[in-house]
């Protein structure tokens, strides 16, 4: 299933998207794509709704992140091979995390707002993974089974922030916008293997990053259990797991986006998305 959330900011509804790409109405069987409705017995119950039956969404509504009520935004740094060689940094030995704060989550379309003082904003195409059962203590062999689904994350980064401000890496990853998910949750019974999925991003429509998650260092199975080992994941979680090479900071000269620039990025059965880039006032 292809499960989606719609309408303006803060009031959006869940739907899905049908076998022929129309977007329905879910609001009459789930109040939104999150908790208990992530759970297998919840995406289950939706699997069994004859999308035939459900009200067809009509015009172009805003598209907004594919999850809500999300209690932790997680991220693992250098977590393809040559996106570490790029950056010249080693391979690290265990997963690197960093959290995004929750007010960045942004809509898949929705304008990416650089900060006043920011002229080092970059993207970052990656796989995003949402948790759909409560998961401590993951094995390798049933660490997957905690998926609900996938879904493309655009972990817009300021450099600056990131790297001259001192401190963690947090404060170049937070600003308001600078974490787009979606278009859409594909549940993980669609993606037979989340290690062979490409990725691309563009930036005015010339190509910056191509990669597959086959060159991941850690795998989504290998995340899953490393963060488990040390905390609680819950429904609604969603971990975000690194980047491909071809970030802007690593170029040479490095290359940023700014005002009127527009970043394109993908995932391979998992949609598009598309942000235009302007300057908070």
């Amino acid at each position: 299933m292809k499960l989606v959330r719609y309408g303006a900011d803060g009031a959006e509804k869940p739907g899905l998207i049908d076998g022929n790409g129309i977007l329905r109405d879910l609001s009459e069987k789930v109040d939104n794509i999150a908790g208990r409705v992530l759970s297998p017995a919840g995406l289950d119950a939706l699997r069994a709704v004859d999308p035939d039956g459900l009200p067809v969404v009509d015009g172009d509504p805003r598209i907004g992140p594919c999850v809500t009520d999300i209690g932790k935004f997680l991220c693992i740094g250098l977590n393809y091979v040559d996106h570490a060689e790029e950056t010249g940094a080693s391979i690290p030995e265990h997963p690197i995390l960093f959290l995004k704060a929750n007010s960045a989550i942004n809509g898949p379309f929705d304008d990416v707002v650089i900060p006043r003082s920011s002229e080092h904003t970059d993207w970052e195409v990656e796989l995003g993974v949402v948790i759909g059962t409560k998961c401590k203590y993951a094995t390798m062999e049933n660490a997957l089974d905690h998926v609900a689904g996938y879904c493309v994350i655009n972990d817009v980064s300021e450099r600056r922030f990131q790297k001259r401000l001192a401190g963690q890496w947090t404060k170049g990853k937070s600003p308001d916008t600078f974490g787009p998910i979606g278009p859409w949750l594909v549940t993980a019974d669609e993606i037979a293997d989340p290690q062979n999925l490409d990725l691309y991003c563009d930036v005015n429509g010339d190509r910056m990053q191509t990669g597959n998650t086959s060159k991941m260092i850690f795998s989504v199975a290998e995340i899953i259990v490393h963060l488990s080992e040390m905390f609680t994941l819950h429904p609604g979680d969603v971990i975000s797991t690194g980047t491909p090479p071809g970030v802007g900071d690593a170029m040479s000269p490095p290359k940023y986006v700014g005002p009127g620039d527009v970043m394109e990025l993908g995932i391979q059965g998992l949609g598009v998305q598309r942000q235009a880039v302007r300057r908070d006032p």
